[in-house]
């Protein structure tokens, strides 16, 4: 057996400690977060997508 199967799947990543970080930096972050943000929307969009083909497809 392996240990990483043991590991939880869903692994939170560390919060980042937002009094250390300056505004730019602060700025920079919030970026990164609409960057991801907007790349987790698409992934839905397509999955919601590829859901509603299949249920038409089982529907005929």
């Amino acid at each position: 057996m392996d240990t990483d199967d043991l590991e939880p799947k869903n692994k939170q990543a560390p919060k980042k400690d937002l009094d250390v970080m300056s505004i730019e930096a602060l700025g920079e972050y919030i970026g990164e977060l609409e960057a991801e943000i907007e790349r987790v929307r698409a992934a839905i969009k397509l999955k919601e997508e590829a859901r509603q083909g299949a249920e038409s497809f089982f529907k005929r």
